[in-house]
């Protein structure tokens, strides 16, 4: 393999949605797809400046050195093959996940977790679905392909990974509207990441100090204990619904 180019550089993970369904209906026939299939991709992407880094089974691995031709690339190969007319009527989808950082060049290639993050990227998807990183949307801007819109789809876990913040390429003419990703589910917020830290002690203590006014005098206090979560969840709803109006009311004067 000649010299990878360093640097910044975008990756790009493909791969076939449902491949062993399509070989178990095709037989020896789905040789032919398979080939055909490599042969768009390559030629989608290779155009653009597309460096095929490695293929394995129906997967392509592909580097870019401009996130905006990895891209159009990526554009240029979806719409090839929702084209393409393949054997017995069936559809070949495929999933792909773009992704940009600064790997290091090792001996067998690209090394390090930026190619484990596109990869992850792609697997999250379903066939006929383009990712992109946050990174990759930020170097692209604006920059669109024609008829090409990004979506949000806000951040997700990774498989083994920190959470990145991931946008669907969608191509108008689709139209297409996919399942949620397959990404692993997220833990809900605690009340302390929803309402800044140390919010839930100062529910605790509030719900303290109202048990202790309303004793009567010269009854012991009795010992701090931390409150239900039942009760904690009511105080809560209390105050939120207390901030609420007075939004409401300040808007009004």
């Amino acid at each position: 393999m000649d010299a990878l180019p360093g640097g910044t550089v975008t990756f790009l993970f493909t791969d076939v949605e449902g491949s062993t369904e399509l070989l178990r209906r095709l037989g020896d026939e789905y040789a032919t797809v398979l080939s055909e299939q490599r042969r768009i991709l390559r030629d989608g992407l290779g155009k653009r400046g597309g460096r095929e880094i490695d293929t394995q089974g129906d997967a392509f691995f592909f580097s870019f050195t401009r996130a905006r031709d990895a891209v159009t690339g990526a554009v240029d190969a979806q719409r090839a093959l929702r084209g393409h007319a393949w054997p017995e009527g069936v559809t070949l989808k495929v999933r792909m996940g773009l992704h940009t950082g600064e790997p290091a060049v090792g001996e067998e290639g690209y090394v390090g977790l930026d190619v484990v993050r596109a990869a992850r990227i792609c697997s999250a998807g379903h066939g006929g679905q383009i990712l992109l990183s946050e990174t990759t949307r930020a170097l692209v801007g604006s920059e669109l392909p024609d008829g090409a819109t990004l979506r949000d789809l806000g951040r997700q876990k990774l498989k083994d990974l920190e959470e990145e913040h991931l946008y669907e390429l969608s191509l108008d003419e689709a139209g297409d509207r996919f399942p949620a990703l397959k990404t692993e589910q997220r833990q809900p917020p605690s009340g302390a990441e929803i309402l800044g830290e140390g919010f839930e002690q100062r529910i605790e203590d509030f719900v303290a100090r109202s048990l202790e006014g309303s004793l009567p005098k010269g009854l012991p206090v009795p010992p701090r204990r931390k409150p239900s979560l039942v009760l904690r969840f009511l105080v809560l709803a209390v105050l939120l619904g207390f901030a609420a109006l007075v939004v409401v009311l300040i808007k009004l004067l």
